[in-house]
């Protein structure tokens, strides 16, 4: 019995490491890694009684405790981490090409973001809460740093 119980903590725990060290966000792996440790104490506490539970209770705890404390000290998430950074901002060339008055086309549907088409560029785009259809004639009326504000054309 001993071994059916110390087998379920350790993969219980194995599996709490993984989530949190390795595919986080997923919940499931955690989850799984819970209930298979606290069938384990369960185990204990009914097989051999209360003062044992108690021990493998807070065994388990502290070896919880140390192996995520290595787990995070080693770093060993980040040959998993993505270290990539996206260097393009929305819009950066706008004061270049297009201007206050300036008149072009809405390539998806504004609701109220999307994109339009201006000069023969494509700009992301608000509109000022108007929901306006693909191929709808818009007109820049106000730029905000690099946030073009139209409104739809009749």
């Amino acid at each position: 019995m001993w071994t059916l119980i110390v087998a379920l903590i350790l993969i219980g725990l194995l599996l709490v490491i993984l989530e949190i060290v390795f595919v986080p966000g997923t919940t499931i792996v955690g989850l799984a890694g819970v209930v298979l440790a606290g069938v384990g104490i369960l185990f204990a506490y009914r097989e051999f009684g209360n003062e044992t539970g108690w021990y493998v209770l807070l065994g388990t705890a502290g070896l919880t405790a140390v192996a995520l404390f290595f787990s995070f000290r080693s770093k060993a998430w980040l040959r998993f981490a993505n270290k990539s950074a996206i260097a393009a901002r929305v819009n950066e060339d706008i004061a270049i090409t297009v201007s206050i008055g300036d008149e072009g086309v809405a390539v998806t549907t504004l609701k109220p973001y999307g994109r339009a088409e201006f000069n023969g560029q494509t700009y992301e785009v608000k509109s000022l809460g108007d929901y306006v259809n693909v191929g709808s004639r818009v007109q820049v009326i106000q730029i905000q740093g690099t946030q073009i504000i139209v409104k739809p054309l009749n």
